[in-house]
């Protein structure tokens, strides 16, 4: 048997028709950047959030950079993120300007641990940017308690956590902004790149609306020095159309990742969801020491499989700047070393689970 590690096809065939009558409404009108249904989508997905405002852009990458710069983060300020998270994290925050400050994270949820941002803060600090990773929200309570009490704003990095919740709230709406990647194999995935940001404060809506457009604020009338990161109309268009399914993928999601855990609960360390929230598993991470040996042993028999992610920021020689060497954060390189994601997308059938659990489980890891 063959599993993918994604199966964007399955997902495509299932929704063909919708997706080729809105390419071929598109395509007729020709009305490619900024038309009718970017603002649907806008719309429709702050909706679904449970926030003012939705902002579509080109990519996560640029969600999270504009949201910086919309708050009021630039040159040599400080922002606060965890150090177990893919690089687009920390490149937001320096291309603004800014120096990334990378905490540790908890080895049971993976994310920013609450109990080490103090510790981090100094008088150049402006933001705190938790990230609610592989679909698992933070311990928002207590990161926002700290940037309550240091006065520092919160911009969410929910790329991976569409459809996520915290104590009944979704992912996206603790913070000024809250940013989403639509990137293809994402929860809810564009067929391209995509992103939003997320807010319900109308002056900020309305800045970042300007910063993605060259800063204008109506035709050839700019404001301030924006950038060109628009949603494509093609991209909403065919988002809108895969958002009225999200809540069930994530909910299939949440199945698969029940079957895998009841599997392997004597063959690896699975995830765990913590206390008073919804975990959408856009990534199903396990933990062992043969990781590399399984890897292989997985991709021989036809399992797909990734890991997110082998090589930490301060390890990267991007950030070699930070003079952060091995052992400044021990959570997150021991992960580095024993996490594997296994095949997770909301199609995967129960003889899919069954075969990638068995197959573990026989290779004795």
């Amino acid at each position: 048997m063959s599993v993918p590690f994604i199966d964007l096809p399955a997902q495509h065939r299932a929704l063909k028709t919708e997706l080729t009558a809105a390419i071929d409404q598109i395509l007729a009108k020709c009305n490619f950047v900024l038309g009718g249904a970017v603002e649907l989508f806008e719309k429709e997905f702050a909706e679904f959030v449970g926030a003012k405002h939705a902002i579509g852009v080109g990519n996560g990458l640029d969600a999270l950079r504009l949201s910086l710069e919309a708050a009021g983060v630039g040159r040599d300020d400080e922002v606060i993120l965890p150090a177990n998270t893919f690089i687009a994290t920390a490149l937001a925050v320096s291309a603004v300007g800014a120096i990334p400050v990378l905490v540790d994270v908890d080895e049971a949820t993976f994310n920013i641990n609450p109990a080490l941002i103090p510790a981090a803060i100094t008088a150049r600090t402006k933001a705190i940017l938790p990230v609610h990773l592989y679909g698992q929200p933070c311990e928002m309570d207590e990161i926002m308690a700290i940037a309550q009490d240091r006065k520092l704003v919160i911009i969410e990095d929910a790329c991976q956590a569409h459809g996520a919740q915290y104590k009944g709230r979704a992912t996206g709406t603790f913070g000024l902004t809250g940013c989403f990647s639509f990137y293809p194999g994402k929860n809810l995935g564009a067929c391209g790149d995509g992103g939003a940001i997320v807010t319900s404060d109308d002056a900020i809506a309305a800045r970042l609306r300007r910063l993605r457009n060259y800063g204008q604020e109506r035709k050839y009338i700019h404001i301030e020095q924006g950038v060109n990161t628009r949603l494509d109309t093609l991209q909403a268009a065919l988002l809108r159309i895969k958002l009225p399914h999200l809540a069930d993928w994530n909910r299939a999601r949440a199945r698969h990742a029940a079957r895998y855990a009841e599997q392997l609960r004597t063959a690896a360390a699975t995830p765990r969801t913590a206390v008073d929230r919804t975990h959408v598993f856009h990534l199903y991470v396990v933990q062992t020491p043969h990781r590399d040996d399984l890897q292989k042993q997985l991709n021989a028999q036809g399992i797909q499989t990734g890991i997110h992610y082998p090589i930490p920021i301060h390890l990267q020689q991007a950030y070699a700047t930070l003079g952060k060497g091995r052992g400044s954060f021990p959570v997150t390189e021991r992960l580095a070393d024993v996490i594997l994601s296994l095949p997770m997308f909301a199609e995967l059938t129960d003889a899919q689970i069954d075969y990638v659990s068995a197959t573990i489980k026989k290779a004795g890891h």
